[in-house]
């Protein structure tokens, strides 16, 4: 068969978080505790939690790496040849990645029927920020409001946004459910990991989060466990820590360190 009888449905689809995604609607006393602008030499940064993220290099995403830079990275780099170096082809950021109406026209274009829309950098912050959970609830209920305005949990029945929810406070996680379900969200995200919640660690299927997991279940929608920031150690193979980097080192082989984010949701769903 040469071509598909049906129009492919994207489902692990991204976005590129605008400049104001983690502070729009952050109260601005709650600001320095949450995500933060800074400039060092002349380059913009994320400082989160009051410490500087290194896990991209740039998040303003402008000018960014084309399509398919690391192809040749990720089917074993037989080259040998650095990934930042990969990324250095860059382009003016286009606007379907920041722009829910062009997205449509582009997801038209590649012949898709619709995609389910997940984060970038959005995934990677909780992580960052656990041992603050109250800043935790604060940014990701502010996070997942902008998300609803500049993207919409269902955009058109072509665009699907997950909104991103933390289980570090059930009752939270249920008033963030709920919140999305009434914006007609149809997929919601969550990251792999243990959840540290104000009692210590839980597994996520520790039964204090089954009252989050009913009303899930009674809704009928899927639950998306993203790869992410989920803590974990390389134990020694590479530099721990999640950056832009790939682990630094003078090898550019592929190794633990850009596929361990993998064994974070085995092992999630393994719980």
């Amino acid at each position: 068969m040469d071509e598909l009888t049906y129009l492919p449905f994207d489902c692990d689809n991204h976005y590129y978080e605008a400049e104001d995604a983690f502070t729009r609607h952050v109260p601005r006393e709650w600001q320095r505790r949450c995500v933060q602008w800074c400039e060092i030499n002349g380059r913009r940064h994320h400082i989160v939690g009051g410490k500087l993220s290194s896990a991209v290099a740039n998040p303003t995403w402008d000018p960014i790496a084309k399509p398919g830079a690391l192809h040749e990275y990720f089917r074993g780099n037989p080259t040998g040849k650095s990934p930042l170096e990969m990324l250095k082809d860059r382009e003016p950021l286009p606007q379907e990645y920041m722009n829910k109406d062009a997205r449509v026209e582009k997801i038209k274009q590649q012949g898709l029927s619709a995609v389910w829309l997940f984060p970038t950098l959005g995934v990677l912050y909780e992580e960052l920020l656990k041992e603050d959970i109250e800043a935790v609830k604060v940014l990701f209920r502010a996070f997942n409001q902008w998300l609803n305005e500049d993207w919409g949990f269902n955009y058109q029945d072509t665009i699907f946004a997950a909104p991103y929810i933390s289980l570090c406070d059930v009752d939270f996680a249920i008033e963030e459910l709920e919140s999305a379900l009434e914006n007609n969200a149809r997929v919601i995200c969550i990251r792999p990991a243990a959840v540290l919640t104000a009692d210590g660690y839980k597994s996520p299927a520790d039964s204090i989060f089954d009252p989050f997991w009913n009303l899930l279940n009674e809704s009928g929608i899927p639950l998306v466990i993203h790869a992410g920031d989920s803590g974990y150690s390389s134990q020694g193979y590479a530099e721990d820590g999640f950056g832009a980097n790939f682990g630094g080192g003078a090898s550019y082989s592929p190794s633990i360190k850009a596929f361990n984010i993998e064994r974070a949701a085995l092992d999630w769903l393994m719980t």
